[in-house]
C-alpha cells in the first residue's frame, strides 16, 4: 500500500501519543516516513516498522533564515520521488505548512483550531484524536480507547534491583526547544519532601532527566537516592522504567515513555487536563490538583493563564502521592482513573478491562 508521510518533532509526549495511530496505519500494510527531531529519534528507531527520518530541529526554529532553509531542502531532497498517500503535518501553526510544499501527496493536512475534523478536541484523549485525524475514524462511537505501543526491545536495565521496593522520580523536565512550561511541575519541594517519606519506609527513590534537568539535583543533596539525571539514554530510561515498581512525574515526557512500559504511574496534574494525557493503560493514576478552581484546565494548547502562585499543582501534597503509590505496590494492574485533591479523593474511571 502507499506510504504515509508524519511530521512531528517531538515533545517526547507529543510523539509517544502519535505511535498509536502510526502502528494502525502500519497495521493497515501502510510505509511509515516519520519526520523528527534528534532529541526522539531513539525512541522511534525502538519501532523497526518506522523509517524516522531526523531534522536539525533547533536550526529549523532557532536558526538564520539560511539555517532554515538548508533544513526544509534537505528534507525536500530527502524525499524526492516519495509519492505519498497522506502527508499530515501535526501542528496547529500554519508556516508548518511550507515543510510539505514541495512533498508530493495525495492528500495534505494539519491540525486545525477552526476545522473539527482535524482538531484536538479538549477532554478527550490525545491518543485517540490523533488516531481519529490520521485514520479519518467517526468522530463518535469509539468505545475502545487506544492503548500505548510498547517497543519490541529493550536494551538491559542500567540499574538493577537491590531487592526494594523502587520508586523513580522525574522531578523536573516540562521543557523543550520550544517553551519551558514551568506550570506544569510539581513544586520541587513537594518531591524532596516525598523522598524522605519513602527513604523513612526503606523504598528505593531514583531521579530521572536529561541533561537540561541538571538544575534540580542541589535540592535531593544529603538525601540518599540514586541520581541518574543526565547519565541514560532514551532507550535506557526506557529500560529502567519498565523494571520499575512506580513512576511519580507531573505532566512531562517522562510520563509518556512510563506509559510504553510496565511500571507503575502516578502522574501529578494541575493547569492540563489528565483526560487526554494519562497514559490509557491499568496500573495508572492522575492525582489533578485544583479541584473547584474555575481556571482548571488554563492550558489551551498554546499558553498558560498567568498565573504567580501554580495554586492547583500546590494542592498536591506529598502525603496523597504517597498513598497512591502505596495502592500501586497493593494493586499494580488497577484500572487506570483520576483522583482530585479537594475537598475528597474522588476516581473518575477511565479504564474499567485488564
Amino acid at each position: 500500500m502507499s506510504p504515509v508521510l508524519l511530521l512531528k518533532f517531538g515533545a517526547i509526549g507529543d510523539v509517544i501519543m502519535v505511535i498509536p495511530a502510526a502502528h494502525q496505519l502500519h497495521l493497515q500494510g501502510h510505509e511509515i516516513d516519520w519526520v523528527c527531531g534528534q532529541a526522539v529519534l531513539p525512541i522511534l528507531e525502538l519501532y523497526p516498522w518506522i523509517n524516522a527520518i531526523p531534522i536539525d530541529e533547533r536550526a529549523l526554529f532557532q536558526g538564520s533564515a539560511a539555517a532554515k532553509l538548508k533544513v526544509l531542502v534537505d528534507l525536500w531532497k530527502r524525499l524526492a520521488g516519495r509519492r505519498y498517500l497522506l502527508a499530515a503535518t501535526l501542528y496547529y501553526d500554519a508556516r508548518y505548512r511550507f515543510l510539505t510544499t514541495r512533498i508530493h501527496a495525495d492528500r495534505k493536512i494539519q491540525l486545525s483550531h477552526t476545522d473539527r475534523a482535524f482538531r484536538l478536541i479538549p477532554g478527550r484523549h490525545h491518543t485517540d484524536e490523533y488516531a481519529r485525524i490520521l485514520l479519518n475514524w467517526p468522530d463518535q462511537a469509539r468505545p475502545q480507547p487506544l492503548a500505548p505501543v510498547p517497543p519490541p526491545k529493550l536494551p538491559p536495565n542500567p540499574l538493577p534491583r537491590s531487592g526494594k521496593k523502587r520508586v523513580v522520580f522525574a522531578p523536573a523536565g516540562a521543557k523543550n526547544i520550544m517553551a519551558d512550561d514551568v506550570l506544569r511541575r510539581w513544586q520541587p519541594e513537594h518531591y524532596v519532601a516525598l523522598t524522605q517519606l519513602l527513604l523513612a519506609c526503606n523504598i528505593e527513590v531514583v531521579l530521572i532527566g536529561g541533561p537540561g534537568d541538571a538544575w534540580i539535583q542541589p535540592l535531593f543533596a544529603g538525601l540518599s537516592v540514586t541520581d541518574l539525571i543526565g547519565k541514560l539514554s532514551l532507550p535506557q530510561t526506557l529500560s529502567l522504567l519498565d523494571e520499575a515498581d512506580v513512576l511519580v512525574t507531573h505532566d512531562t515526557g517522562p510520563l509518556h515513555l512510563a506509559g510504553i512500559t510496565r511500571t507503575g504511574i502516578v502522574g501529578i496534574f494541575g493547569p492540563t487536563d489528565p483526560r487526554g494525557r494519562l497514559p490509557q493503560r491499568p496500573g495508572t493514576v492522575a492525582i489533578w490538583g485544583g479541584e473547584g478552581f474555575a481556571c482548571r484546565p488554563c492550558y489551551d494548547a498554546h499558553s498558560f493563564a498567568p498565573c504567580p502562585s501554580n495554586d492547583c499543582m500546590a494542592e498536591v501534597t506529598p502525603a496523597m502521592v504517597l498513598t497512591e503509590i502505596e495502592n500501586l505496590f497493593a494493586s499494580p494492574q488497577t484500572p487506570a482513573h483520576i483522583t482530585t485533591s479537594k475537598p475528597a479523593l474522588t476516581r473518575i474511571t477511565l479504564r474499567t478491562e485488564n
